[in-house]
């Protein structure tokens, strides 16, 4: 992941017009179904978000970006949903993935309309959640109501951790300059941590998905 995010963020930290862009298609995609399960657009956003100190990029451009992709990306995948009803998630490619869907449909019934906000912060079913809520034809009204403020706190809650962390390592050990051989080390130490976080939470989820499993009465 690193060998991949290195070059990327030393080529987009002298062009903020295309980080930018790939802030907002980072979180657009990550919206999509099935893509938004592979594309790792959590971890692009935090990396790109620790430019933000050394001044290479915007806070409110960062925020701005996110946000507008995140939009467009639920809203397209609630309203493929909401056009084609239940068949699209019996449909290909969903019907690959017949499980998240079913874990999709298990969070509706579980926490009913604020499913949508509280499957912002849970990946992968984060990119199945809008696209199922309108193939149970969830109102558009009710949708948006829960899912704009879910992404106006998602938002800062992606950008802010690497805005603060590289600031913070920056005050402790000095700003370093252009070209410093440490400058990216410090972005990367960020994600690293974002890796080894969304891995616990795999892990954590593997093993709970095992206990259910384990407690099921056998026939």
């Amino acid at each position: 992941m690193t060998s991949f995010l290195d070059p990327l963020i030393s080529f987009v930290s002298v062009h903020a017009w295309l980080a930018y862009l790939t802030l907002f298609l980072a979180a657009l995609l990550e919206a999509v179904p099935v893509v938004g399960s592979v594309i790792p657009g959590s971890t692009i956003i935090l990396a790109l978000s620790a430019l933000v100190p050394g001044g290479e990029l915007k806070l409110q451009w960062v925020l701005l970006a996110a946000a507008i992709g995140a939009v467009l990306g639920d809203g397209s995948a609630y309203w493929l949903g909401h056009r084609q009803q239940r068949k699209i998630l019996n449909s290909w490619p969903l019907s690959k993935y017949p499980r998240v869907i079913e874990e999709s449909e298990s969070f509706f019934r579980r926490f009913g309309t604020w499913a949508v906000f509280f499957a912002r912060f849970v990946p992968p079913i984060r990119a199945f959640v809008p696209v199922t809520a309108g193939a149970l034809d969830m109102a558009p009204a009710k949708f948006y109501a829960v899912n704009i403020p879910a992404i106006l706190v998602w938002a800062p809650a992606h950008v802010l951790p690497g805005v603060l962390a590289v600031s913070a390592l920056h005050q402790y050990f000095g700003a370093p300059h252009q070209g410093h051989p440490f400058k990216h080390m410090w972005i990367l130490t960020v994600v690293a941590v974002a890796i080894v976080g969304g891995l616990a939470v795999w892990l954590y989820r593997r093993r709970q998905n095992g206990v259910v499993a384990e407690a099921k009465p056998r026939a």
